[in-house]
């Protein structure tokens, strides 16, 4: 009789809860993988793993989850706490050396009091369809938002990043679309989640082509960027660092 392991999600924002129960081997881990990583794509403050009612038939299958650790740790950077775990369970992660970050509690229950009286970074997450019209809403958001956070330093490479993120989703993905801003220790990131699973690349276009830069410029201004993959689409993402004096 195949495995069978059910990742279900009980907790979204600020604070994520997945429950996993069933069996984890070679057949299920990647199920695995795919539920971490569409539950790290919202972006949580944390992300608590229950498995107090998963039973670990084969530990190499935890690698599945250490890649997706070692995949998300650029972003969304969200701390993974594994709860719940008997001694089997426990093992057989720590023996995972792409999990060795992830923390681990005894009790879910006191885990997620902790994580919500932990500080939330600044944010702001809005929906956009995908119309033109959404360019120019994205640019009035960053600007808005930077000199409300008093980040004049960044407002003008933000706006411009921004519009490019959506009008990619407008261009190419054609799906509604989640746009997050967030700041913590003064680096500013931007993220765009739509419905296409299609992944971008950036082009080299000639100088006569009327279009291709998109992301060739999101790459150059930015620190960092890059494309979380999940399930139900992918969120393309960027990091800025202060400006210099």
């Amino acid at each position: 009789m195949p495995s069978q392991l059910v990742c279900r999600p009980e907790r979204d924002l600020p604070v994520a809860v997945l429950t996993v129960s069933g069996t984890l081997d070679q057949l299920t881990g990647n199920a695995l993988g795919a539920a971490v990583r569409r539950s790290l794509a919202g972006q949580p403050s944390r992300l608590l793993l229950d498995v107090s009612r998963l039973t670990v038939a084969d530990p190499v299958a935890f690698g599945t989850f250490g890649a997706v650790v070692c995949q998300t740790a650029e972003f969304p950077n969200v701390p993974i706490v594994v709860c719940g775990a008997d001694p089997g369970t426990s093992a057989a992660l720590a023996a995972i050396p792409d999990c060795a970050g992830v923390e681990r509690a005894v009790d879910c229950a006191a885990a997620l009091a902790d994580a919500k009286a932990q500080p939330e970074p600044d944010r702001v997450r809005v929906r956009f369809r995908p119309v033109p019209e959404a360019c120019r809403q994205v640019r009035q958001l960053v600007g808005q938002t930077c000199d409300r956070w008093h980040r004049t330093d960044v407002a003008s490479t933000a706006t411009l990043i921004a519009t490019e993120l959506v009008a990619n989703v407008v261009r190419h993905a054609h799906t509604t679309m989640e746009f997050t801003l967030a700041q913590q220790d003064g680096h500013l990131t931007m993220a765009v989640r739509d419905g296409s699973r299609h992944v971008p690349r950036p082009l080299d276009p000639a100088l006569t082509d009327a279009g291709g830069r998109g992301l060739r410029l999101i790459r150059e201004l930015s620190a960092a960027w890059g494309v979380l993959p999940v399930s139900d689409g992918k969120v393309v993402w960027t990091h800025l660092l202060p400006a210099l004096p």
